[in-house]
Order: structure tokens, then C-alpha cells, then sequence
């Protein structure tokens, strides 16, 4: 700390969300990428398991809202917890959550503007991730977004959104916390000015799929420019035929990442972003082929070998440190092609009126400044 008492000038985030020991999720897929780009991360695990819980098996603990506490009070004693933002993912545990508000709020006595990026990971395609000790009492109904029990969601949108700067719901995340089902531009946009009244001046939906054309994917960023205004746009990127745990940690710890370096400029920091996953992404599933293929060969030969979910499935993260590292993004001459040829569009939204569109990049000679 300096002798006037201010934090560095460095950004330092304090990252909290799960652990796995294999593969790449939660702080495993968050972590490397925003060291890999020349932040410092300290790491608080919520759970530490074995390997996720989309494979067959899966063992581990679960930090208590006590633990976690415990932890930030031994930092609290250093005179350590002078960081520049927080980063959390999975909590899993409605007290964790309070507990981790606690400690936002110690950080931002020491430093009042630290940035908090919240993905609120509760759940995906219609599915709550619900944990052992929230039992089987919640029921949810995707077209009413009723609740028979208090759980995590009252929680982030009472207690939590209204403590975030950034938040990075999925599609079935913003339907919970907004209340409303999105099925069109209209419905995203009055979903992130919902949100955006409960706190956070950044709402970045991280994936919509219109029900009407199941085969496309979009993204939907919001932010808001004062007296109630805010400015919207979206991305359609390319689905790729998989599915792959921990790209949503990815990236908003990337979304975290480039926002310290374009702090004012959400558009080129999410071009970067996506340009950047979607690079992982494909050498993810160019390895998932390359070894079904070889599973195939080697098959022919023996009975006794079983592919496993590990083999082929965990995001190619130090594969694609250049990648992470170097990003093409669209805000360059040669990114603009590449995205473009990716198969990427962007579509900004007026201000005035939800179903106008203001700009579409369709071509490699579109740049975006």
C-alpha cells in the first residue's frame, strides 16, 4: 500500500467460485486466462471436487459460509484484501452467497471502487444446478418462474445484483432473475433494463437462443449512459455442435479481463471476448474429433479400452494460451475478416426503439473502432 494509503494501481482480483482437480471449470477455467493477460489472482474455492458434476461420479467438499469467513478474516488481519475487483462464479449455498456480500463489503471499505463481476451460475437449458443441502423443495416453472421455497435466486437478485457493477446470466439465468421469458429483441432488452434497475450497470446475457430458430446463438450486452438510458447490442456467433463445461467462466473472467484494459468501451472488450472463446472452443473440438477419431481406430483393434468423458471432453485451456493471449478480435483490420469469417454478427439496438437495428458487421471491410 502506498504511503497515502491508497490500493496499487495494479489490477488484483479476488476470485471466488469452485475447484476441480481435473479438468476445467469454475476457478480452473477462470484463473489461467486472467493471469495469462497480466492480472494478479488470489483464489477462494467454494468447492473442491474431484471433476465436475456432469461426469457419472464426482467427489469432493463443499465450503461453508463459516469457512469462507474465516478465510477473508485472515486476510482482513493482513491488511490483504486491497483488491481492484471481484470475480465470482458457482457458490451453490444461499449463506455462502451472503457470506461473499459480507466480504464485498470489506473489500470496498478498503477500496470503494472496486468492480464486482457476478455470473450468477444457477443453472442452464431450463435446469437449476441445485446442491444436496437446498433438498428437492424448490420447484421451478420455466413459464410462470415460481418458486415453492426461497433459495440462491431471491438471493442474488435481492441481496447480490444489487452490489454488482457487471453481471453474466445465461438465458435461463436472466429469466429467473428478471422474472420474464425471453423468446425476442424486445424481451432482452426490458430483461437487461429489469436487472439493470436492481444495480449492475453492465448486463451481458451470455447466450440467447430464439425459440423459433433453435440452430442460432446470441449474446446480449447492455449498459447503462445515465438518466435512465442505456445503450444495447447483440452478437450472433456460431454454435458449434457441443457442449463444453466451464466456457461461461471463461468468460466472464475474460469479460473481466479486457474491461481493465477497455474500461469505456464494453464493444471491443466483448468483441475480444468472443473472438477469444470461440477460438478455444474450436480447438476444443477439433481435439474431441481428432481422438474420436482415434477411439474409433483404436477400437477395431481391442474390446477392452472405454472413452471416457475426460479423454474428449475438457476445454483445450493451455492449448490455447496464444490464443488467449493474442486474441483476433474485431476492433482489428485483420480481426474484423477473421470474425466475419467465423461467422460472427454484431447488431447494435437504438436507444428509442427495441426492434431497430442501428449496425450489422457483415463484412471482412467493416471495422469496428
Amino acid at each position: 500500500m502506498a504511503d497515502d494509503g491508497t490500493i496499487p494501481v495494479e489490477p488484483r482480483v479476488l476470485s471466488i467460485q469452485s475447484h476441480v482437480v481435473h479438468g476445467y471449470v469454475g476457478n480452473r477455467s477462470a484463473v489461467f486466462p486472467m493471469q495469462l493477460l497480466g492480472l494478479e489472482v488470489d483464489v477462494l474455492n467454494t468447492v473442491h471436487f474431484s471433476n465436475h458434476t456432469g461426469y457419472k461420479k464426482f467427489r469432493g467438499e463443499r465450503m461453508t459460509s463459516e469457512q469462507l469467513e474465516n478465510v477473508v478474516a485472515g486476510l482482513e488481519e493482513n491488511d490483504l484484501l486491497h483488491y481492484t475487483h471481484l470475480l465470482t462464479g458457482y457458490v451453490g449455498n444461499p449463506a455462502l452467497l451472503r457470506a461473499i456480500t459480507n466480504t464485498l463489503r470489506k473489500l470496498r471499505r478498503q477500496n470503494p471502487s472496486s468492480l464486482y463481476v457476478c455470473d450468477p451460475v444457477m443453472g442452464d437449458d431450463g435446469k437449476l444446478y441445485v446442491p444436496p443441502e437446498l433438498g428437492t423443495s424448490i420447484i421451478v416453472s420455466l413459464s410462470m418462474l415460481t418458486f415453492s421455497h426461497p433459495c440462491a435466486v431471491d438471493i442474488y437478485r435481492d441481496e447480490v445484483l444489487p452490489l454488482a457493477d457487471i453481471i453474466t446470466p445465461n438465458q435461463f439465468e436472466c429469466e429467473l432473475l428478471s422474472g420474464m421469458t425471453l423468446t425476442s429483441d424486445a424481451d432482452a432488452i426490458a430483461a437487461c433494463r429489469k436487472l439493470h434497475a436492481l444495480g449492475p450497470r453492465i448486463v451481458v446475457v451470455s447466450s440467447f437462443t430464439p425459440p423459433e430458430e433453435p440452430h442460432r446463438l446470441w449474446l446480449y450486452a447492455s449498459q447503462t449512459v445515465g438518466q435512465g438510458l442505456s445503450n444495447t447490442f447483440k452478437m450472433e456467433v456460431p454454435r458449434l455442435p457441443a457442449y463444453y463445461s466451464g466456457t461461461g467462466d471463461l468468460f466472464a473472467a475474460l469479460l473481466l479481463s479486457w474491461l481493465t484494459r477497455h474500461p469505456s468501451n464494453l464493444k471491443v472488450a466483448l468483441e475480444t471476448v468472443v473472438a477469444t472463446v470461440q477460438a478455444v472452443m474450436r480447438r476444443t473440438n477439433d481435439a474431441q474429433s481428432a481422438n474420436r477419431t482415434f477411439v474409433r481406430s483404436y477400437e477395431r483393434t481391442t474390446t477392452s479400452f472405454t472413452p471416457s468423458y475426460s479423454y474428449v471432453g475438457e476445454l483445450k485451456l493451455i492449448q490455447s494460451r496464444r490464443d488467449i493471449e493474442f486474441p483476433t478480435a474485431a476492433h482489428q483490420p485483420e480481426g474484423a475478416a477473421a470474425l466475419v469469417a467465423a461467422g460472427v454478427t454484431v447488431v447494435f439496438l437504438t436507444d428509442d426503439k427495441d426492434d431497430v437495428v442501428r449496425y450489422t458487421l457483415s463484412s471482412p471491410d467493416v471495422i469496428l473502432s
